[in-house]
């Protein structure tokens, strides 16, 4: 018995530390179904999430990278920050607040960001593009290795995912990754396409 258990301590301990834990979203999407098994690296990714409603939420995997993002979207937009607000956005999962509410959101409990986060979503319409902005200070810092990936509902209407494409290719940032999920193929389907 002493081995069994052994054993099993040392595979809990190797699960552990290989393992990597996903960050929660803002919002819960059902990506669509493709047999594309392209994967995305996992370094220098700029993840742009399309809620359902429209609503745009943005992540860098990099906390560094987050702050110095940050900190020129506030200098844009003529906002001082705190190293605590500093801290506290580079360590949040996902980001996606208009940055006339920032300040106010960002000194809520962190329960209470959790809660109202999903009511937000970065502004990409004409007037108020703020999206823009975010991805130009994240290649800015990032430079040319940054990878852009979104990732929408299945049940998104396309005009929202085409807003945030369009936004992007203004930005002469054409090169990016639609997620999806992994359908399997049919030997059936395999042999239709040949």
């Amino acid at each position: 018995m002493t081995p069994m258990s052994d054993v099993m301590v040392l595979l809990l301990t190797f699960f552990m530390l290989t393992s990597t834990f996903l960050k929660p979203e803002p919002v819960t999407v059902n990506t669509p179904m493709s047999v594309s098994e392209i994967k995305i690296p996992e370094k220098s990714v700029f993840s742009i999430l399309i809620s359902p409603q429209g609503q745009v939420f943005l992540d860098l995997d990099n906390p560094d990278d987050r702050i110095s993002v940050l900190e020129k979207m506030a200098t844009d937009y003529n906002i001082s920050l705190t190293e605590k607000e500093k801290h506290d956005f580079s360590i949040a999962t996902s980001f996606g607040v208009p940055m006339q509410n920032f300040k106010e959101f960002m000194s809520l409990p962190l329960e209470k960001q959790n809660e109202l986060l999903p009511n937000y979503g970065i502004p990409t319409d004409s007037l108020n593009n703020q999206f823009k902005g975010w991805v130009q200070a994240a290649r800015d810092v990032k430079g040319r290795d940054m990878i852009i990936a979104i990732k929408a509902d299945q049940s998104t209407p396309y005009t929202h995912i085409k807003n945030v494409m369009g936004s992007l290719q203004d930005l002469r940032e054409n090169r990016y990754n639609l997620i999806t999920s992994l359908r399997e193929v049919s030997e059936e389907e395999r042999l239709g396409n040949l």
